[in-house]
């Protein structure tokens, strides 16, 4: 069984769980999982867990993420993408907007935003999902939840179409931000097209669609691309027990400052919440471990051992 990571590329047409089901096939093994969907029609970066790795997947879903869009102005959808049914057009208003306007009304999202999730979503209101209601003609109230655009770049304007890079927190729908600018340029806006270029910490420059990953496995190569769990956890700080607290981590344990192996002053007062990565005294990679400012201990967040 293979365990860790393997960063693949989503081609249009799969759904997050079509390239599960063929890795599957691929790689001979049951225990696979995704790091948060992207729509079939979107495509990029869609880092899979492995084995082991498949701990990590809601970890990894939480990260931050990078997208390149296409935002088609004077068009409004019901999907909030040109998949969906046309409800308002303005063309004539779209093609009259200037460059400067533009980048004013898409720049008022940078920062913290109040985003009213789509009702073509995998949320779910009183236990049924929101497409589900949506393809019944249902259309249920949806409470506004934070999300955060960190960059919002404009690389392109060909009017009707605005090319965006977009940075933002988990849990954002790009094509809600599409729908949102184009209210704010009173024409109307939807998605067109969408890329993720970067997802917790994987980067499209480095993602192989199917056909290279079987490729690989059918030469027996594959696990030069399988990224080690403990390589795709490198962002959070390491910690070690000292050998007599051994067992503490082994079975499970919370750790206090005087049982891991600190030099003075490091580590002693680390934000509440923050994650590290937890080795005992031999250095093997035991789990992820959070820290508690309250009890003033790291308690385990997912261990990771076979």
């Amino acid at each position: 069984m293979y365990h860790g990571m393997i960063n693949v590329y989503k081609e249009p047409g799969y759904t997050s769980h079509d390239v599960v089901a063929r890795l599957r096939g691929i790689l001979k093994q049951k225990k696979i999982g995704h790091t948060g969907t992207l729509d079939p029609a979107a495509q990029g970066v869609l880092p899979v867990c492995l084995g082991v790795g498949t701990r990590l997947c809601e970890l990894l879903t939480d990260r931050d993420k990078t997208y390149e869009a296409v935002l088609l102005l004077g068009q409004e959808t019901d999907t909030q993408d040109t998949t969906g049914q046309i409800l308002k057009e303005d063309r004539k208003k779209a093609m009259a907007l200037e460059e400067e306007e533009i980048r004013r009304a898409a720049g008022r999202f940078i920062g913290l935003y109040q985003q009213i999730p789509p009702m073509y979503s995998a949320l779910k209101v009183q236990g049924k999902k929101l497409y589900e209601l949506a393809r019944q003609g249902k259309t249920v109230e949806r409470e506004a939840r934070p999300v955060t655009i960190y960059q919002l770049e404009i690389q392109d304007i060909t009017l009707p179409r605005v090319t965006l890079k977009v940075s933002c927190s988990k849990g954002t729908y790009i094509r809600t931000l599409c729908h949102d600018i184009g209210q704010a340029l009173g024409c109307g806006g939807c998605m067109e097209q969408l890329t993720r270029t970067r997802a917790a910490g994987f980067r499209i420059e480095d993602s192989l669609k199917l056909d290279e990953i079987e490729e690989l496995a059918h030469e027996g190569r594959i696990e030069e691309r399988i990224i080690p769990v403990e390589e795709a956890l490198t962002d959070y700080p390491a910690l070690a027990v000292r050998p007599e607290w051994d067992g503490l981590v082994h079975n499970g344990n919370p750790c206090f400052a005087r049982q891991l192996d600190l030099e003075d002053g490091e580590q002693r007062k680390p934000e509440d919440g923050a994650l590290f990565r937890m080795y005992d005294s031999q250095g093997k990679l035991m789990g992820i471990y959070e820290y508690e400012k309250e009890r003033h201990f790291w308690k385990p967040k997912k261990m990771l051992l076979a």
